[in-house]
């Protein structure tokens, strides 16, 4: 039973942790229409085995200005509920804010509480130099960190590629990679596609999605062939329904349950 929760516990963190931003990555072209707008807002449920409610997490998407330029401000949250809290609480906070026309990003925040690990982070981006200032406010530290060409951080990486990639021409085992940059690393993030596929969702019929396998560096943020699958709508929201990281007992799990503000009508069909 312990090494059981144990399991769950470290799932549970990274399932909130790319629920902000690993749910919906694109591959192949520029698409000339936004897939977001100011005011959406998605809602997911996180289980464990299908059936033991194990948490929820969000994303809100504002329009507001930072330093006088006009920027999305997104906010990712996550946190545990019922029995699983009891094991282990869970309560983060992810912020990003970047750039409304070109995507790029320009602070982010990483606010979080796991089972008594604290971090509260905060970043800065200079895209010109290619540097990061990256503020630990809670051993109160500065440090400059160079970074990689069109750097994303993990919230903007999302919105980004929904925005600058689409999926008319991608075809089964195609890869995409990005530059990440978290805490005080530079990463490079790669997403396999795995297929097209029909699914019953939590919304209340079924929908056309696309299906991705997330792989990145071993001993970064994520095992290298860490067991996760997840599925976006192959419509022109991009929106993800649902992801999955199967465990050594059971599996885990994250279903949209609501949202609002799409800027495309949702394409869903019910039976």
């Amino acid at each position: 039973m312990i090494n059981v929760t144990f399991t769950i516990r470290n799932k549970m963190k990274n399932l909130l942790l790319i629920i902000s931003v690993l749910l919906c990555m694109q591959v192949s072209t520029a698409q000339e229409e936004s897939a977001f707008q100011d005011g959406e807002w998605f809602k997911f449920k996180m289980s464990y085995s299908g059936f033991l409610k194990a948490g929820n997490a969000t994303l809100s998407v504002d329009e507001t200005k930072l330093d006088g330029r006009p920027v999305y401000h997104v906010v990712g949250k996550g946190w545990t509920t019922g029995a699983i809290k009891w094991f282990f609480k869970v309560k983060d906070r992810y912020e990003s804010y970047f750039d409304k026309e070109t995507g790029i990003p320009y602070k982010f925040i990483r606010k979080i509480n796991e089972g008594g690990h604290t971090k509260d982070i905060e970043i800065a981006f200079n895209h010109k130099t290619k540097e990061a200032l990256v503020e630990n406010k809670k051993h109160k530290t500065t440090k400059i960190i160079t970074t990689e060409q069109d750097v994303q951080d993990m919230v903007s990486a999302f919105y980004y590629l929904r925005n600058n990639y689409d999926t008319e021409h991608i075809k089964v085992s195609d890869v995409v990679s990005l530059n990440m940059f978290f805490d005080e690393e530079n990463y490079n993030f790669k997403l396999k596609f795995l297929g097209r596929e029909t699914i019953d969702t939590e919304l209340g019929g079924k929908m056309k999605t696309l299906k991705f396998r997330p792989y990145v560096m071993a001993g970064r943020v994520f095992k290298e062939q860490e067991s996760l699958t997840l599925w976006v709508s192959a419509d022109k929201n991009k929106i993800p329904l649902k992801i999955k990281a199967d465990l050594a007992v059971g599996s885990l799990r994250a279903d949209l349950v609501a949202f609002k503000g799409l800027k495309h009508p949702l394409q869903m069909e019910f039976d």
